[in-house]
Parts: C-alpha cells; structure tokens; sequence
C-alpha cells in the first residue's frame, strides 16, 4: 500500500483546536507499571480537575518502542534508548486564555510530577494548530500510533508547517485506513514553559521535536500493515522536510475530559 491509495477522495471535515503535549518518562529508580499506574491514578486527578480544558487523554506508548518507522537512508528511525518516551499528557484548552484559569491545579502538578516522572518536556502550539481531522465519522480507532517529528535543518518553521498542513495530511488520509488524525505543530522549545523543580527538563538542540501525528487504525493488525507498507510510500513525502521519525504503538489511551467534562471514569 503506498500513500497513493485513494482510500478517500474528500478532504476530511477538520477543527482547530489549543493543544499541549508533555512528553513524559517514568522514574527509573521504580518499576514503570507503578509509575504508569500512578500516572492513570492519582495524577490524572490533579489534571482532570483543572478549569479551562476541553479535553485531557493521556496516551500510554507500548514499553519496548524502537521506533516502528522502517528504516530510511538520511533519516533518524531508530528511537534513542534515553530519549524514548514513556506516555504524553494531550491537554487541550478552550481558549487561550484558559491556561491562566487552571494556574491553581497547575501547582499541584508541579509538585506531584516528582512522584512519578524522572523527565516531562512540554509542546505547545499557537491556539488553532493542533487540528483533529474527521477521517472516519462515527468511527472509534481499536489501535494507535503515535509519530514525532524532526525538521530538517534547512526547513524554516513557517515551511514546516504548510508541509504537514498541505502534503502530510492529504498523503495520510489518501491512504484510506485510518480512523483518527491529528497533529500539532509545536512552537520552539523553551524548558520555561514547564520547569517543575526536581524534574529533569534536559532537551538537547539536536533533539528537538517539530510536529507530532497521531494515527488511529481499525485494529492492531491495521496498524502493523501501515507501518509496513503505506509507510513506504509516505516516507518519500518525508524524507524531504524531517531528519528523524519516532513511531511509537499506544497501549491505550485514557480520556478524563472531553467536550469540557469531566467524565466519571476514564474512557478509552
């Protein structure tokens, strides 16, 4: 399958939407399982309670993450042992001045990460840039990717950006399997947007993420088919404007807020 297939011929309806994404990795010196636990548990509180969101998810990554993306010539595929993630807190705003709102709730997440995360980077965009594309209405994915990516040095941000906006995405929804699409593109990196104390924020230049894509699929065997065969495809959209593609498979995805509502438990 190649990112030709024409799956679908209609743009796919499309929201913009305020999103920040923590990249988060468990404390080393206690078994992960209890640190994504207590990150589903007691954690999710703090978040979940915060005024201001329309949506909080937390997207657990499957622990052995190599890097699903297949190798490619000139491109970073292979995950670096310390920089593979754990989970990502997906937080979502109403607006953009929401974030002021949940400064409270945002203390008390300060505080916490110490209990369970040995390093948290945060990704924000400009409001509108995260974008949820409705590829499958009515349709819930059984199975998910998470992919990051780097830009080339030679690729200016506002380049980067269409790039995703008008050639990645229609390249992804032509490929007519997937069942959830969105993506951010981040604003520059800066350790001040998120310096909780007794957390490493370490974000080596070179290591910098542009843009994240996230990718749902009908089951896991959908997925596994992607990776290895639209991916090919789809790679020759990339290898132009990215110097690394992390793919990483989500165990699970746990919503505690959606539409601006609390839900009693968490949903997957």
């Amino acid at each position: 399958m190649s990112s030709t297939t024409t799956g679908r011929t209609t743009a796919p309806e499309v929201s913009k939407h305020f999103t920040s994404s923590i990249l988060l990795w468990m404390r080393s010196d206690q078994p992960r399982r209890t640190g994504m636990d207590y990150w589903r548990g007691p954690h999710s509180g703090i978040i979940a309670a915060t005024p201001g969101l329309e949506e909080y998810r937390q997207i657990h990554l499957a622990e052995h993450n190599p890097g699903r993306w297949p190798s490619t010539a000139g491109v970073e595929t292979a995950i670096p042992d310390d920089r593979r993630i754990d989970g990502i807190a997906e937080v979502t705003f109403e607006n953009a001045l929401s974030p002021l709102a949940g400064r409270k709730q945002t203390a008390l997440a300060y505080e916490d990460e110490i209990n369970v995360f040995r390093r948290t980077l945060l990704y924000a965009g400009p409001p509108g840039t995260s974008r949820w594309y409705d590829v499958a209405p009515g349709e819930k994915p059984g199975s998910r990717a998470v992919v990051y990516l780097r830009r080339r040095d030679d690729v200016g941000t506002v380049a980067f950006h269409r790039f995703v906006t008008t050639e990645l995405v229609p390249a992804l929804v032509r490929t007519g399997v997937l069942k959830e699409l969105r993506t951010q593109v981040f604003l520059p990196w800066s350790k001040k947007l998120w310096d909780t104390p007794h957390v490493a924020h370490d974000n080596p230049p070179d290591q910098h993420l542009h843009a994240s894509v996230v990718l749902g699929f009908g089951d896991d065997v959908a997925r596994d088919a992607f990776l290895t065969g639209a991916s090919t495809g789809l790679t020759r959209v990339l290898a132009p404007s990215v110097s690394a593609i992390h793919a990483y498979d989500v165990d699970v995805t746990l919503t505690y807020v959606r539409d601006g509502q609390r839900l009693p438990h968490p949903e997957e």
